[in-house]
């Protein structure tokens, strides 16, 4: 079995002032449009629930809302498609949009207020380096279908294009697209060229 690592200092960059579960959850179902019927809302206050439940000790009063959290859990996974369990560093208001095989590796670390869509998977690249995981900054917006493969990191503000591939990191501000993903250069820099 692999070990689990620390957490890197990029981790703790995005760590949030405490909220309680409750205003998580409400800051979350603002962001989704206040509707509580929406997948992607679902799929996150359960992974919140999640994360809450691991601070209840001791473990004897843990153990039944471990067994909720998982009920809900795969609930979500095999209902609506979402995977997102609760090891992932998941910064406040992130709007997972629609649903079906979006699939978020447990290492990942997701800043404020991205946007993920349907059919992207945030995974690893290497069978032999199965804990690296993408790192998203604040602002991402990452289009339907793309992959995010490895132990990479997207800038605050980064966009990633529908159904691109991404395999190395995507500077702040910056849209990578296509297969694998390149860095589109903004009007300024192609008239300079």
């Amino acid at each position: 079995m692999v070990a689990q690592p620390e957490l890197t200092e990029t981790a703790n960059q995005i760590e949030t002032p405490e909220l309680g579960l409750w205003q998580q959850i409400k800051e979350d179902w603002i962001a989704h449009g206040r509707d509580w019927t929406k997948p992607g809302f679902r799929a996150v206050a359960v992974q919140r629930f999640g994360v809450w439940r691991m601070q209840v000790e001791p473990k004897l009063f843990r153990a039944p809302l471990s067994i909720l959290y998982r009920s809900l859990y795969r609930k979500i996974r095999n209902t609506y498609g979402i995977d997102l369990p609760f090891t992932v560093k998941l910064g406040r208001r992130v709007i997972v949009e629609h649903q079906g095989a979006i699939v978020i590796h447990g290492y990942c670390i997701i800043g404020d207020d991205c946007i993920i869509r349907q059919g992207v998977t945030l995974g690893n690249r290497y069978l032999d380096r199965p804990l690296e995981a993408p790192k998203l900054g604040t602002r991402v917006n990452v289009g339907a279908g793309a992959k995010l493969l490895g132990g990479i990191s997207l800038g605050d503000g980064a966009n990633i294009g529908a159904n691109a591939v991404v395999l190395s990191d995507v500077p702040a501000g910056q849209t990578a697209v296509g297969i694998p993903a390149k860095i589109l250069k903004s009007t300024k820099e192609r008239e300079n060229d």
